[in-house]
């Protein structure tokens, strides 16, 4: 990959508002790779003669990126500059640029310069075929294999199993998306990396193409095992969401019959032992068990109960609604 010296405002002549694409970029103590990046995604879109912005997201830094960011920002026409007050999280920050970018087709990527911005064209040419959500596939990806490859593998398999979206890559940060899909989903955790999942849900056309990956040229991995556990449990907040959220009741009115049926079950034989067969049933586990079952299934009912009232007030107070039109076609 070849870096190029920053373009100039009058050299970068497709930037044009409302700009077509939209490229986002979270930001995190990466100095070094700001002006080459910014360099090299210029470059990059000026093949494709489509009106572009690139909006760099600073994430709380402490090397001295935000400084530089707004230097970049305030010399280039191409270049916004979204400073959020603290570090936030790589989710917070990619929705940050979603909320700020102007364009129809929007494509994220890393900032360390290990995702490769001659690859944005093919992304775009993919959207424009009419895929809603394109993934970058890192096929040779160069990191370290114990702590990033294996478990990189191990999560991807996962996903897909438990999402049933089935694309090789979920951690890749190049990504394209139609805008309008985009407004309809509000991320927060780590759900970053499910947004084909999320997409998915709402209905889209999703693909990948496999993109290029390059080492890491400056400073350290952001990226380690500690996200595991966390990744985990967005995991699970994704599959309730694929199967229950429009139909919390489902899975907790289930369970809570179960629960209480199990324990009329149990309390029945209980019955049948003290009254026909006269025996004492005051010290046996069975009885607290029966209550344990009677009670938890109450709650869980309950507990689907007030999650239907969330979900209606969650639909009904934003006017959301519970299906999404790809296209309506009427005789003129």
């Amino acid at each position: 990959m070849n870096y190029s010296p920053t373009l100039s405002k009058d050299i970068a002549s497709n930037v044009q508002f409302p700009p077509q694409v939209s490229i986002i970029v979270p930001i995190y103590n990466e100095r070094e790779s700001l002006e080459h990046l910014v360099s090299a995604i210029a470059r990059s879109l000026m093949t494709t003669a489509l009106p572009y912005e690139i909006i760099g997201i600073d994430d709380g830094s402490t090397d001295g990126s935000t400084a530089h960011l707004k230097a970049l920002a305030e010399s280039r026409t191409d270049l916004c500059a979204v400073i959020l007050r603290r570090n936030y999280g790589q989710t917070a920050a990619m929705a940050a640029g979603f909320n700020y970018a102007q364009g129809d087709l929007i494509i994220s990527l890393d900032a360390d310069l290990q995702n490769d911005p001659d690859d944005i064209p093919r992304v775009i040419a993919k959207l424009e075929e009419g895929y809603d959500v394109v993934s970058g596939w890192r096929k040779n990806r160069k990191d370290a294999t114990l702590t990033r490859l294996i478990p990189s593998k191990i999560a991807n398999w996962l996903i897909a199993q438990v999402t049933n979206v089935r694309i090789h890559d979920y951690g890749c940060s190049l990504k394209g998306y139609r805008a309008e899909l985009i407004a309809d989903m509000n991320l927060y955790g780590e759900l970053h990396r499910f947004l084909p999942a999320l997409a998915f849900m709402e209905g889209a056309k999703i693909t990948e193409i496999p993109v290029n990956h390059y080492p890491r040229p400056y400073g350290n991995s952001k990226y380690g095992l500690g996200r595991t556990l966390r990744v985990l449990m967005d995991l699970l907040t994704i599959w309730f969401m694929q199967k229950f959220l429009t139909r919390p009741m489902h899975v907790f009115g289930s369970l809570g019959l179960l629960s209480m049926g199990l324990g009329v079950l149990v309390g029945s034989y209980l019955t049948v032992v003290k009254f026909a067969l006269g025996e004492d049933i005051g010290d046996r586990p069975l009885l607290l068990l029966v209550i344990i079952l009677l009670l938890a299934g109450v709650q869980l009912f309950s507990f689907g109960l007030l999650a239907e009232l969330v979900i209606r007030t969650y639909y009904e107070s934003q006017g959301k609604p519970i299906y999404r039109v790809r296209e309506v076609i009427t005789q003129s």
